[in-house]
């Protein structure tokens, strides 16, 4: 079933952007591919009027926005022809979020992906995206890659400790970032932090595209700790023996066997004279 073309009024809020798409990746397959999320309603890869050839990137637009977050969240960084594809909002404005806090990772080990490097670095602030460069042909890493931060002060402490670390068995180079449309100027500088303290946007939402439980669900709460074991009671005290009824002690019982005591006053019967 091909996909109807882009003519209706755009959901942006149930619309996912889609990017480092193959070059061999067209409309059709990109729709099969999202339907295992939800409901497609569009997909649109703009395409180059010259060459005819799509620059890496389309949208693809869900029945409803819950369908759009859960294709973030099981399609992002899924392998495509061999390269990991990229996925998360269209509504999500780059240049507002981006600040210029940009990291270049150097000497990467060719197992580290962009998971990792989000792990890594999200230890020091919220991380906007990372991203691997890697071989158009093979969609093996070219061992460096970008992290993004939403502010300078993150950026400053990954620089500060990460820059000469060991990342899967390789000491890894981390330095800002060479800015596209410079051929040495450097992002961080005090122009960038100057834009960027002067006109805040307001702190951006940690990036959930790697996240193991749903988006948007709650941390669990923290264990408490158990309570003390309870201390055996102790022993409970005996009774006293019961008092003597009517004040007086009992009679005096003779042993078994023993002559019974003659009554008081009564002299013992006289013993017999000898013959």
């Amino acid at each position: 079933m091909a996909p109807p073309p882009p003519q209706h009024e755009r959901n942006q809020e149930a619309t996912c952007y889609v990017g480092d798409l193959e070059t061999n990746v067209d409309e059709t397959l990109l729709w099969e591919l999202m339907l295992q999320a939800g409901p497609v309603v569009n997909v649109f890869i703009p395409k180059d009027k010259l060459t005819n050839t799509h620059m890496g990137f389309g949208f693809v637009e869900f029945r409803d926005e819950e369908d759009a977050d859960y294709a973030i969240k099981i399609m992002n960084m899924i392998k495509l022809f061999g390269k990991p594809i990229r996925v998360n909002k269209a509504s999500r404005d780059k240049k507002t979020l981006d600040v210029g806090a940009n990291l270049f990772i150097g000497n990467l080990d060719p197992d580290v992906d962009e998971k990792l490097l989000y792990d890594t670095f999200s230890a020091f602030g919220v991380v906007i995206s990372t991203r691997i460069m890697r071989d158009p042909d093979t969609g093996n890493s070219r061992g460096f890659g970008f992290v993004s931060f939403d502010d300078f002060g993150a950026a400053d402490a990954a620089l500060e400790s990460m820059n000469g670390q060991y990342l899967c068995n390789r000491s890894i180079t981390v330095s800002y970032a060479i800015k596209k449309d410079s051929a040495a100027d450097r992002h961080g500088s005090a122009a960038e932090r100057l834009l960027a303290m002067n006109n805040p946007t307001g702190k951006a939402q940690p990036n959930q595209f790697f996240a193991a439980g749903p988006m948007g669900a709650a941390p669990p709460p923290p264990m408490q700790a158990p309570p003390p074991p309870m201390q055996a009671p102790p022993p409970p005290m005996q009774a006293p023996p019961p008092p003597f009824q009517g004040g007086a002690p009992p009679p005096f019982m003779p042993p078994m066997g023993a002559p019974p005591m003659p009554p008081m006053g009564v002299p013992p019967p006289m013993a017999p004279p000898p013959q």
